[in-house]
């Protein structure tokens, strides 16, 4: 046998008894979208116990959507005119107008101008749809939006234990005013 090949047979004989007293390392594995479960031999920094969320005065208070309008300004005013809102802030960069909040009792709802780089024709709303509970009358409130010169989706209906009526906004958002049975 050539003494090349020898070498070479000799090495194949080595690595043949290294794979035989320790397993070879295994390739990595494709990532998956599941969080894989931590190696046991790693050992992990401390972690901070966790506290219930209802726990402490950190606890979740409130949530201020923030819809994304073809005509902010438009929008500001038809929530304002014709759902009963309030206008609470005004927000301009560089003295270009970038939308605004405007606010009913508890409730706050951010509005910001597009700035059409996903495109003109950006379908919003879509998907989408807030729930707003109140103490209000919904018959009366339902009625004050139609003398405003609103559009209801559907009259004020019973069920699942609330009487509620829905309105769209102009860029296509679902909103449903709910008052619970007592």
């Amino acid at each position: 046998m050539p003494r090349r090949a020898q070498k070479q047979s000799k090495s194949i004989s080595r690595l043949k008894a290294k794979s035989k007293s320790k397993p070879a390392a295994k390739a990595p594995k494709a990532r998956s979208l599941r969080r894989a479960a931590p190696a046991k031999t790693a050992k992990r920094p401390a972690a901070r116990p966790r506290v219930a969320a209802s726990a402490g005065p950190k606890a979740a208070q409130s949530v201020t959507p923030g819809f994304t309008a073809n005509d902010a300004s438009a929008s500001i005013k038809w929530y304002c005119d014709v759902l009963g809102f309030s206008p609470k802030e005004r927000w301009e960069q560089d003295g270009v107008f970038q939308g605004g909040s405007v606010t009913h009792g508890n409730i706050e709802i951010n509005l910001g101008q597009d700035d059409w780089k996903l495109g003109r024709d950006r379908k919003k709303g879509q998907g989408v749809r807030l729930y707003i509970t109140t103490t209000a009358d919904i018959d009366a409130y339902a009625a004050a939006i139609k003398k405003r010169g609103g559009t209801l989706d559907h009259d004020p209906v019973d069920g699942w234990g609330m009487r509620a009526f829905g309105v769209t906004d102009p860029d296509g958002y679902k909103i449903t005013f709910m008052r619970p049975f007592k």
